[in-house]
């Protein structure tokens, strides 16, 4: 065996044993703090509304847990034990241009592994969100947002793996460099489109009627130099009871977005103070480093694809006896999340401290005991766990656990 395979299993264990160690570990978590609410919280969330968050959390951890191994046998199906070859085989057969056969084994197999995953994308939806009383979406709805879902990304996708191939075969040495370019524009493009044209086909998208809290939000607007191309409710309530607020789109054609379900929620001044929470984000240039971060790895990940593509032993340690440009792209997309995984907590670590001085911020453009306030509900309004594990939470959460967010901000409120 390839000293390869064996690093490629090497990986796939250790993460999914790591990833099931992990959810273990928060499902325990939950069941020690469900006796009582954690200070700062035991006089604003009751014992009940914790406790449910509490069973949600766990209840979502259990999912992972089959949904982890899953991933692996699919993983392993594809690989090693011949899914892609003999899909490659099928679409050989059919003697069309290798540009034609590239893009058309590569949807293909999006697709059916969409397919695969979709059974625990349903029973998050109808079960887990339905038992604890966030899921609004009917059958109907979810095969519609699939069904849009599945020409959207073939209208935007479908162009963009073609460009990427012809690339590949034809632009020489240096064609990863050529194609992290057009993947980059792809990107700033779908950015700056997504708040007017894409978004739009699955939610509705309302200008902001309450006037005093319109008049609020562009005061706040103002005194933090943000111009905006709107300020819009989306009915997040169609599908969900979660709440949420964030701002999208790049240049002009920026929006700001709240959830209708955070507006009945929160007061005026709360949603001010979530509102300049996130517009922390790009004072403080987040959003930009982020994505200039995402164009870096982006085009690091490229090189290293373009010297993969020319190595016989990446197609044969992964159970692929024919070589293409195809092939190679296919395998990077699968292979290549098992050796970034462990790069998760530092990514969760920064977004962590961005939220840290996103909150500060926000303490001094708008009230930090508002922005509390805000919090509390939305902890409640989501289930959001407060006493999560701290291992799990370190490696994954992107946000910091409640107490530690709220005593900094209650000595925010106290400076």
């Amino acid at each position: 065996m390839h000293w390869f395979t064996w690093l490629f299993l090497a990986a796939l264990a250790l993460g999914t044993a790591w990833r099931v160690y992990l959810s273990l570990r928060q499902i325990r978590a939950m069941a020690n703090a469900r006796a009582a609410v954690p200070v700062p919280f035991d006089s604003s969330i009751n014992l009940a509304d914790h406790q449910k968050a509490c069973d949600y959390t766990a209840a979502n951890s259990r999912v992972a847990i089959p949904d982890v191994l899953y991933d692996a046998v699919l993983l392993l199906g594809w690989t090693l034990f011949g899914g892609l070859s003999l899909l490659d085989g099928w679409w050989s057969s059919l003697s069309l241009s290798p540009l034609l056969t590239g893009v058309g084994f590569l949807v293909s197999a999006l697709i059916i592994m969409s397919a695969l995953t979709l059974p625990f994308s349903i029973y998050r939806t109808f079960v887990v969100e339905e038992r604890f009383g966030f899921n609004k979406t009917t059958p109907k709805m979810f095969v519609v947002d699939l069904v849009k879902g599945f020409f959207v990304s073939l209208v935007l996708g479908v162009p963009l793996i073609a460009v990427v191939l012809w690339l590949m075969d034809s632009a020489g040495d240096y064609w990863w460099f050529y194609a992290w370019l057009v993947w980059t524009g792809f990107s700033l493009a779908i950015t700056w489109a997504y708040p007017a044209f894409i978004a739009p086909l699955f939610n509705k998208f309302s200008p902001l009627s309450n006037e005093d809290l319109k008049t609020r939000i562009e005061s706040l607007l103002r005194r933090c130099g943000f111009r905006s191309s709107g300020i819009f409710v989306m009915d997040g309530s169609t599908r969900s009871t979660h709440g949420n607020a964030y701002f999208t789109g790049v240049g002009n054609n920026k929006r700001i977005v709240f959830f209708d379900t955070l507006i009945d929620s929160l007061e005026p001044l709360e949603v001010e103070a979530v509102l300049a929470h996130e517009l922390g984000h790009f004072r403080l240039h987040h959003i930009r480093k982020r994505l200039i971060l995402t164009f870096l790895l982006g085009l690091v990940g490229l090189a290293v694809l373009g010297w993969l593509k020319l190595q016989p032993w990446f197609y044969s340690a992964l159970g692929v006896t024919q070589s293409s440009s195809y092939m190679a792209l296919m395998l990077f997309m699968l292979v290549s999340p098992l050796f970034t995984f462990a790069f998760t907590p530092v990514s969760a670590r920064t977004s962590r401290r961005h939220e840290f001085e996103a909150d500060e911020y926000a303490a001094r453009a708008s009230d930090a005991s508002a922005l509390i306030k805000a919090l509390v509900k939305l902890y409640r309004d989501n289930a959001t766990a407060l006493s999560p594990d701290k291992l799990h939470s370190s490696f994954y959460d992107s946000h910091p656990p409640g107490p530690v967010r709220v005593a900094r901000l209650q000595a925010l409120a106290a400076s």
